[in-house]
């Protein structure tokens, strides 16, 4: 590596930098790179992934696009006031807030934007290549953590598409944690083909998705019929605004019941709703109900409730996949991370195994990849140039 980069610095550059998650992701990386909480949820903190060369927490620098002006350190006290964020943290972390606010850009478009989008990507490209460049770091990913958008248009790209094409030209890695359509969009199927880069998603899989994966498996394997399974979703927050538009929810249960119909083997009856209750803020509950039959023929039900902090719950998974990510773009491995479907409702690349238990297999299996992996081809390079 060059004298002029560090190969200590890499950047997380986030797309929704904002928002609840992106304040908690940054927020929290401080918490725990200070020792003042324990990495709890930071699934790459645990013994099978030492010595994968993963770059360290305190390595981390953030940026992002947003389109909202609240500044990192007063959304992180909303957060706090919220029970989200530990009462202590938004003030511990104050700096660090403070630093990733100075590194983000506008992003859009927003109401009454008149440029195209052609336009847009080439200021986002220029915004990541920017923030590469003056943090002098060795490379950067880019994560989608912004709201759900509705399912594209046909003929045009949608923002998350926008941001993700920016990427690819910036020479990023790309990590869709949301189920907007990113770079599933076919215009770019050609570019993330030969970009030469490593990407992954798509939507984390934080909740009602994480026990249907474990538990649909157990149906499976115990040889239980379920005759149905029918799930609600009560949250409010910025998430629960934009799942309140029908084409946003459908794009968040399609995983969702992808899920079911690939560890059951079918699909089963049920739907999913998803209503939006602004008063719980960033908390959500998921009920869902399994109607099944056990042996004889005797009718079963299982009832699961799970309630929790969306952003908490994603904001470990994110700084997992960030550094998961930017070590395999380190490695020189390129096209979709298959192995990464742990952590996705809805994982890219070839169809792989839709089970916890397996995904965990293949996660793990990955690390190894990594531990014996040295640096890739361009690591002396460092990033910001346009492929």
């Amino acid at each position: 590596m060059s004298a002029s980069l560090s190969p200590a610095r890499v950047g997380v550059w986030l797309i929704g930098a904002r928002g609840s998650v992106a304040t908690t992701v940054v927020a929290g990386c401080a918490a725990v790179t200070a020792g003042l909480r324990p990495p709890t949820g930071v699934v790459t903190e645990t013994p099978p992934f030492a010595d994968c060369g993963l770059p360290p927490l305190a390595s981390l620098v953030f940026g992002g696009h947003d389109t909202v002006d609240c500044p990192l350190p007063k959304r992180a006290e909303a957060l706090a006031a919220g029970g989200v964020l530990p009462h202590d943290l938004p003030s511990a972390a104050a700096a660090e807030l403070a630093a990733a606010d100075a590194e983000i850009r506008p992003g859009g478009p927003t109401p009454g934007d008149t440029r195209d989008a052609g336009r847009l990507i080439a200021v986002f490209t220029a915004d990541i290549q920017d923030f590469v460049r003056r943090n002098r770091l060795a490379r950067a990913v880019v994560v989608n953590v912004a709201s759900t958008e509705p399912a594209a248009v046909a003929g045009s790209l949608p923002p998350s598409s926008l941001y993700a094409a920016a990427a690819l030209r910036a020479g990023c890695s790309y990590v869709n944690f949301t189920p907007s359509t990113g770079l599933h969009h076919p215009a770019l199927a050609a570019e993330a083909a030969s970009a030469g880069l490593p990407y992954a998603g798509r939507d984390g899989k934080t909740g009602q998705t994480l026990l249907r994966s474990v538990l649909g498996p157990m149906f499976a394997q115990r040889a239980l019929t379920v005759r149905a399974w029918s799930g609600t979703n009560l949250l409010g927050g910025g998430d629960g605004a934009s799942l309140a538009d029908p084409g946003a929810a459908a794009a968040k249960n399609a995983g969702k019941e992808r899920v079911l119909a690939d560890t059951l083997g079918t699909a089963p009856q049920g739907d999913v709703h998803i209503d939006d209750v602004p008063a719980l803020g960033d908390w959500k509950t998921a009920w869902d109900h399994v109607a099944f039959d056990g042996f004889l023929g005797t009718r079963m039900v299982l009832q699961t409730i799970w309630q929790g902090c969306d952003s908490t719950l994603a904001a470990p998974l994110v700084l997992d996949l960030a550094r998961l990510t930017l070590r395999a773009h380190e490695a020189g491995l390129t096209g979709p991370l298959t192995d990464l479907g742990f952590y996705f409702k809805d994982p890219m690349g070839d169809d792989g195994p839709s089970g916890l238990g397996e995904q965990y297999a293949a996660l793990v299996g990955f690390a190894g990849r990594l531990r014996g992996a040295g640096p890739g081809p361009d690591a002396d390079a460092g990033t910001g140039a346009h492929r």
